[in-house]
């Protein structure tokens, strides 16, 4: 029953959060640490990570390892009081900035520039079950797909949670309600409204996305198996204060 009641909280949090989303788009805010503990990193080649601020770059790493540790529990907000746009403002902009990061000039049809053999069509036109498949058919090399660069076990839990079944395309709406659920749990809420500080929430993303710098100027995975961040801090800075301000 408390599990029931808890869902229906997180249904009505998302339904605020994303107004224009229908009742089949709302998704489930399940703690950081159900994902976290899934993720795991890809590894690049030394000549690719020269390239590395150009191409999609998300996790990259020996596949094994976590880059995720849980972010501190938040209290929970009133939804009546989440006013937060998706077009043009806070959600898509912060979107935009970490795929500058991460994704390249492909956007939602990168592919981890390391994965020798590429799927057969653009991500935007595969299912979540061809590229489950392409996965499952080319072992040992990188998976991470799309403007996030979400890797297999993240792709596939964000998936269940947003009871996506393998029949869904892989389109840009579907990447960005996906990566959504990452940006509510790293604090999009609480930094909106002024109950988080823009740095936190910064440190936090780069804990999830490893070309965005962390307050040391660094990746949070810096040298780790040829991490680097794609930005600086003071650029990474700057366009977040425009996101927001206070």
């Amino acid at each position: 029953m408390i599990q029931r009641i808890a869902l229906t909280l997180m249904w009505g949090l998302s339904a605020a959060v994303f107004p224009n989303l229908g009742a089949a788009d709302t998704f489930s805010l399940m703690p950081m640490d159900a994902v976290g503990a899934q993720r795991r990193a890809l590894l690049p080649s030394d000549d690719a990570a020269k390239d590395r601020i150009q191409t999609a770059s998300l996790f990259i790493g020996q596949e094994g390892a976590s880059f995720f540790a849980p972010f501190p529990k938040r209290q929970s907000l009133r939804s009546d009081t989440i006013h937060l746009s998706r077009n043009g403002t806070q959600v898509d902009r912060v979107r935009h900035l970490i795929a500058k990061a991460e994704a390249g000039s492909k956007q939602y049809d990168a592919v981890q520039y390391g994965a020798k053999i590429k799927p057969s069509k653009r991500p935007t036109q595969m299912t979540l079950g061809e590229i489950y498949k392409w996965i499952n058919d080319t072992p040992g090399q990188p998976h991470a797909i799309g403007r996030y660069q979400f890797i297999p076990p993240t792709l596939k839990s964000l998936a269940r949670r947003l009871g996506l079944t393998p029949d869904v395309r892989f389109t840009p709406d579907v990447q960005d309600k996906l990566a959504d659920v990452l940006l509510v749990e790293a604090g999009l809420i609480e930094v909106s409204k002024g109950q988080m500080k823009r740095h936190t929430f910064m440190n936090n993303l780069a804990k999830i996305w490893a070309g965005l710098p962390n307050s040391s100027g660094k990746s949070h995975y810096h040298g780790y198996a040829g991490n680097k961040a794609s930005m600086t801090w003071a650029y990474f800075d700057r366009e977040m204060k425009r996101i927001f301000p206070s």
